[in-house]
């Protein structure tokens, strides 16, 4: 036992490398040299980088490993040293077998999982220079070398493998004529330019602020001037033609649009809908019959329909539909109403909020009314009656809704008091017109409440004959507006 102890403690203290010899020859010798004893700290370390998720159980266990008897060649090199090998060292290299094995499982996994997103980055960063090398051969052409807007100009893109032509007309290309050229606006864009400069002046002296009442929330006065501008640029969007008559409709006549929106106008008295039911009402049905061709057989079809859009639009509790066909005299089925609502709404876009004249005589009315101590009833339901008068005449179609609103206004004015002109400077201010600019409408609108023409519809004239709306009917000027306008 002391000859032993003391050749261990010999090899112990040697730092000569052992090779095979040595090794042979100490093995015939009898001893055996000891493997050098591992370091905890680093044995955790390895485990550590290997596997971070081992439990505490392993923790211990590999702690009374480590700490366990001599333990024999760490390395595989060593397994041929010596056929004399003790169950520790196989223990110990079976562990370290799987370790290194999970280890380069785990690491495969890992680069084959980078693998992917690298990969569709690659494939995006192809695309991206595809689209480069194409976007940098195509030739964008100078205002200065437009001859014709007729001119076409080939373009060859080739990407990959692929080669193509394609023929693209000047005209339809982005970006070819400058934006502060002037030929670039239309007409339409013109004038809304103008009203937004009209409605951008400040207020004149003699102007009284109608929207200084912030505490009452219905009355939205922070923003109600906003609202109503837009509104005036709104209404020159969604306008409907004014010659439809003649440029489309063959089957149908003014006489025949009249006599529907006369009736409607009673239809909208039986079930008591509110105004601005029938005011859009007859805007879906001009917008729709501008550009749609309707024969008279569906005339009323398209008037009833309408009147059912706008009141799901307007009412809290709109007719249903079974009441719109009744009211027909069952002439058409609810399936007929339905496909015909769902014509018109793709037709619109649902494009259902539009401002009508109704909208603008709001907000003029109360413009009118800021110059009176007392509120004048009378005044609201007179330019109520004139305006609903301009629903019926296809010639109306030409004036703006805010100008017929207006003129409604200047000839409601006038008819109640003649000793002072109707126009002021605040009703300028709010409408943006002034009265030389509503000479045409206020004219026509005089020959409407004179009846000059002798029109037979009295739908509305019998309406506003009833007491609770004053008789505002039979309300007429002793003097011509006319008079006014003179120079």
């Amino acid at each position: 036992m002391d000859k032993e102890n003391t050749v261990a403690a010999k090899v112990e203290e040697s730092t000569i490398r052992i090779t095979r010899a040595r090794a042979k020859t100490l093995g015939k010798s009898g001893g055996l040299f000891p493997a050098p004893k591992p370091s905890y700290k680093e044995d955790q370390k390895r485990v550590r980088r290997g596997n971070t998720k081992r439990t505490a159980a392993d923790d211990n266990k590999a702690f009374v490993t480590g700490i366990s008897g001599l333990q024999h060649k760490r390395r595989a090199v060593f397994k041929d040293v010596t056929n004399v090998i003790c169950e520790n060292s196989n223990a110990n290299s079976s562990n370290a077998t799987k370790f290194q094995t999970s280890k380069f499982t785990a690491n495969k996994s890992t680069d084959e999982a980078a693998k992917i997103p690298m990969e569709i980055l690659e494939v995006e960063e192809d695309v991206k220079e595809k689209l480069v090398e194409e976007l940098s051969k195509i030739r964008v052409v100078e205002a200065h070398e437009i001859t014709s807007p007729a001119k076409t100009e080939k373009i060859q893109q080739t990407a990959g493998l692929c080669t193509r032509e394609v023929v693209m007309e000047v005209s339809t290309l982005p970006m070819l004529v400058p934006k502060g050229s002037a030929g670039s606006q239309s007409p339409q864009k013109k004038e809304e330019n103008a009203i937004c400069k009209k409605l951008e002046s400040s207020n004149g002296p003699g102007v009284v602020d109608i929207d200084s009442n912030h505490k009452d929330p219905q009355v939205c006065g922070l923003y109600a001037s906003d609202i109503y501008n837009n509104g005036r640029v709104k209404e020159l969007d969604q306008r409907p033609s004014t010659n439809y008559m003649d440029r489309l409709q063959h089957d149908i006549t003014p006489s025949m649009r009249g006599i529907l929106i006369d009736w409607l106008v009673e239809v909208s008295e039986e079930y008591k809908l509110v105004p601005d039911t029938l005011y859009l009402t007859v805007n879906l049905i001009d917008r729709f019959l501008s550009e749609n061709y309707v024969e008279k057989q569906r005339l009323q079809l398209l008037g009833v329909t309408c009147m059912l859009i706008a009141s799901k639009y307007e009412e809290i509790c709109a007719p249903r539909v079974e009441e719109f066909c009744f009211i027909t005299d069952n002439t058409y089925t609810r399936s007929e109403v339905l496909k015909m609502e769902t014509q018109v709404l793709n037709f619109l876009y649902f494009h259902i909020s539009v401002p009508t004249t109704k909208t603008f005589l709001r907000r003029y009315i109360q413009a009118a009314q800021a110059s009176y101590k007392v509120p004048c009833v009378e005044l609201e339901l007179l330019g109520n009656y004139l305006t609903e008068l301009t629903l019926i005449e296809y010639d109306f179609l030409k004036f703006l809704p805010s100008l017929i609103a207006a003129s409604a206004v200047f000839l409601a004015r006038w008819t109640l008091d003649q000793s002072h002109h109707p126009w002021n400077p605040t009703l300028e201010h709010y409408t943006s017109y002034n009265a030389s600019e509503l000479k045409d409408t206020v004219l026509a609108l005089e020959d409407l409440q004179l009846n000059t023409n002798g029109c037979s519809l009295n739908a509305i004239r019998e309406k506003y004959r009833q007491q609770k709306f004053k008789c505002v009917a039979t309300l007429k000027s002793p003097q011509r507006v006319s008079s006014l306008f003179r120079r």
